[in-house]
């Protein structure tokens, strides 16, 4: 058995021991989580991912590790700006606290999923036509440019969600209070109530994140091993970042610009081997953090503010 089989064994029973442990024993059903429990949650997602990029290091080398550390804090970044959507869609939907637990859990469970269909096709294709390396490049350097100039929290509306208005047209949907059901039964038929719709579109939702965050990844790496591990540890710790950053996500409004200039500068990375100009991944790892890092601080120092009203006019 090769060294990267045994990592590929490790990191499921990993994985399987963690969900049972965040999500059985540190989770009950209709609990809200509070800022501390999620401050624990997030600390021990992070800390297993950073214990598994040590278990890759002795295992594989360092140079997987590094692919790995980079791949990780990349898919991690692109989370936080996936977590100002959550929260536009629960605002919307009016979830009561006590369900987003349940509704994140399953939809993210459903996210990976996809994710992992989604990579594995890209390995296939990667595989198959080397060139479309070039064609990701190019996508994540015009949403690079697009995410930062356009504010794109602000120009997304839930209502106008596709996946939304294909459930509106083609499914019963229920309106009124679910008190914790996906399901209701009304006049003999069964209609899904707004935890499941609500479900759907976070999975949607991770999706469309997923087209610009798995070229971006690629970028970083072409080893599967390195590809699906840093994706399933980034979105299995994102349910507790949720909860850790929600009331904070405001204070952060310089991220996408820091996320932004990552993407444009993953996207020339790979435009860049056409002419065979291969930098080294450490390289791309001081990057990630110092965008992420620059951004977060130049966030807090820079808040932006609403306008002060001129001495003498007051609220209506």
């Amino acid at each position: 058995m090769t060294s990267q089989q045994w990592t590929y064994i490790v990191f499921g029973i990993v994985i399987v021991l963690a969900l049972i442990f965040d999500l059985g024993l540190l989770s009950k059903k209709g609990e809200i989580i509070s800022i501390k429990k999620a401050l624990i949650q997030t600390s021990f997602w992070v800390a297993l991912s950073l214990g598994f990029f040590a278990f890759i290091w002795y295992e594989d080398g360092s140079r997987l590790a590094v692919e790995y550390l980079s791949a990780y804090l990349m898919e991690w970044s692109l989370s936080i700006d996936n977590i100002f959507v959550f929260i536009l869609i629960f605002g919307f939907f009016k979830i009561k606290e006590t369900s987003y637990a349940r509704v994140l859990l399953i939809g993210i469970l459903m996210a990976i999923v996809f994710r992992a269909i989604f990579i594995t096709v890209g390995v296939a294709l990667i595989a198959q036509f080397g060139w479309i390396l070039y064609v990701f490049g190019a996508i994540l350097i015009y949403t690079g440019v697009k995410m930062f100039i356009v504010d794109q929290h602000e120009e997304f509306k839930p209502e106008e969600n596709f996946a939304y208005r294909f459930m509106q047209k083609y499914m019963r949907i229920s309106h009124q209070e679910p008190n914790g059901r996906f399901t209701i039964k009304h006049s003999g038929k069964v209609y899904l109530t707004t935890l499941s719709v609500v479900v759907v579109m976070l999975a949607v939702t991770d999706i469309i994140f997923a087209l610009d965050s798995i070229p971006a990844v690629f970028a970083i790496s072409k080893e599967p091993l390195v590809v699906y591990t840093s994706n399933i540890f980034a979105v299995l710790g994102l349910r507790s970042l949720f909860f850790l950053l929600r009331g904070a996500v405001d204070k952060f409004d310089y991220l996408q610009q820091g996320i932004a200039i990552v993407l444009v500068f993953i996207g020339l990375k790979m435009l860049a081997e056409i002419w065979h100009f291969k930098l080294p991944v450490w390289v791309s790892l001081v990057v990630i953090i110092a965008c992420l890092t620059g951004s977060i601080i130049y966030s807090i120092y820079n808040d932006k503010k609403l306008p002060v009203k001129p001495e003498g006019e007051f609220e209506k």
